[in-house]
């Protein structure tokens, strides 16, 4: 079994089980498993990141509650979907050393949730290869926690990582 095919079975074990789920108990029960796209290599890349000053002014990100919470933009990179060229800002904790890539593309609010998606590196998806390269895995991308519950608070995408391209990978909207 590959990588994504285990972790996609660990997520839907998690979110059907554990007493962390998201979930409340009605949704546990009706609960079979989040819908994902295929498994796809396309949308998985090795990127060198264009890495921001450390003195980077820090971003205040709202969120589903509107609350706000702090990033820094760490650094940039570019890729490209069927031909067309997209960039991405990943953001990082005070320290730099947790990376977080919050997104929407074109199929959010349609075939995806629409507030967006996430990659970071507590999960495969977002995983730093050197001092500015990494390992971009859409096919790890996830629906925050948010699009489950009210009762999680969830930063919300920055403007300079809505994609105009659609990435169909990773978790689809949610059907519970």
């Amino acid at each position: 079994m590959d990588q994504v095919t285990q972790f996609r079975r660990e997520i839907d074990d998690f979110m059907k089980n554990h007493p962390q789920s998201p979930l409340d108990p009605q949704q546990r029960r009706a609960f079979s498993g989040l819908n994902y796209y295929d498994d796809d290599e396309a949308f998985v890349f090795e990127v060198d990141v264009t890495r921001l000053p450390n003195d980077e002014l820090e971003l205040s990100i709202p969120t589903s509650t509107g609350d706000n919470q702090i990033y820094r933009r760490w650094g940039t990179f570019k890729f490209s979907v069927d031909g067309q060229e997209a960039r991405l800002t990943i953001l990082s904790d005070r320290a730099g050393t947790d990376f977080f890539l919050p997104f929407r593309d074109a199929t959010s609010g349609n075939e995806t949730y629409g507030a967006g998606r996430y990659l970071d590196n507590h999960r495969p998806g977002l995983h730093r290869l050197g001092a500015t390269r990494f390992e971009i895995d859409f096919n790890f991308a996830y629906n925050p926690y948010c699009a489950y519950s009210p009762y999680y608070s969830c930063p919300l995408p920055p403007a300079e990582n809505w994609l105009k391209v659609p990435i169909r990978a990773g978790e689809k909207d949610i059907q519970l």
